[in-house]
C-alpha cells in the first residue's frame, strides 16, 4: 500500500506503467490472458487478497519477524543516526574477521535489560522483535565507489522501513534540528502528518502515528 501511495505522492507512474506486460505463460494449448492477472487498473479486490492468503503450517505459529538487515558505508555515521536521532540501542555488535565485515544489531530495547554474558547475550538479542541489522564490510567507509542502493530509484524493490511514534510533527521538529534530511515532510502531498526521513546511506524511514494511520489510509 505504501509503495503505491509514494508513487502518487511523487507524482510518478506505478511499477507496472514501467514495465511492459510478461508474454503470457502457456499451460498445454490453452494460453492465459494478461487481463487475468493484470492489475494496472487497480490492485487485488478484498476477496483476492483473502484468497490469496493460505493458512501456515502450525509450526509457524511460533515463528516472529525478527530482523531487517541494510548494509551500511560508514558504521560511525551510521550508529549515530540509529541512536542518537533515532533513539535506538545497540543490542550487540558481533563481528566476522575472516570474513571482514561486523553486524550491528538495533532495536528499542532497554540498556539495563541487556545480558553481560556474551552467550546470554547473543541469545536475547536474536530474541528480540523487530531489530534493525546494520552490516558493515570492513573498507567500505574509505571507498569512494561504494554506494548502496536504497530501492526507491530504478531498478525499484526494497522501499523503507517504518517507526510508529507518539506524535509525527514532534518528531519530524527534532529531526529538522538535527539536520535530518526529508523525502517528505508531514504537510507534503495530500496524505497529511506522514513523513519520510533518510538515514546515512539514503534508506527511507517513513514516520507515522498510530492514531493518524485510519485516516491516512482511507483518503482517496
Amino acid at each position: 500500500m505504501f509503495r503505491c501511495v509514494l508513487s502518487r505522492l511523487a507524482g510518478v507512474s506505478s511499477d507496472l506503467a514501467w514495465n511492459r506486460f510478461p508474454r503470457p505463460p502457456v499451460y498445454g494449448a490453452v494460453i492465459w490472458s494478461p487481463r487475468r492477472y493484470s492489475m494496472t487498473d487497480q490492485g487485488l479486490s478484498n476477496e483476492a487478497a483473502a484468497s490469496a492468503c493460505k493458512e501456515g503450517n502450525p509450526i509457524t505459529k511460533d515463528f516472529m519477524m525478527q530482523q531487517t538487515m541494510l548494509r551500511v558505508k560508514d558504521p560511525v555515521k551510521s550508529l549515530d543516526f540509529y541512536t542518537r536521532i533515532l533513539g535506538m540501542t545497540l543490542l550487540q555488535k558481533i563481528d566476522f574477521p575472516s570474513m571482514h565485515f561486523s553486524l550491528y544489531f538495533l532495536g528499542y530495547e532497554e540498556k539495563k535489560d541487556i545480558p553481560a554474558d556474551v552467550k546470554e547475550r547473543t541469545a536475547w538479542t536474536f530474541s528480540r522483535p523487530a531489530t534493525i541489522e546494520l552490516t558493515h564490510n570492513w573498507g567500505s567507509e574509505t571507498d569512494e565507489t561504494q554506494i548502496y542502493h536504497n530501492g526507491n530509484s530504478n531498478p525499484r524493490g526494497f522501499g523503507h522501513i517504518g517507526l510508529a511514534v507518539p506524535d509525527v510533527y514532534v518528531a519530524c521538529k527534532l529531526f529538522e534540528e538535527q539536520g535530518v534530511t526529508f523525502v517528505k515532510k508531514p504537510d507534503d502531498g495530500k496524505m497529511k502528518g506522514l513523513a519520510f526521513i533518510q538515514d546515512p546511506d539514503g534508506y527511507w524511514i517513513e514516520i507515522l502515528s498510530p492514531n493518524n494511520m485510519v485516516s491516512i489510509t482511507t483518503q482517496e
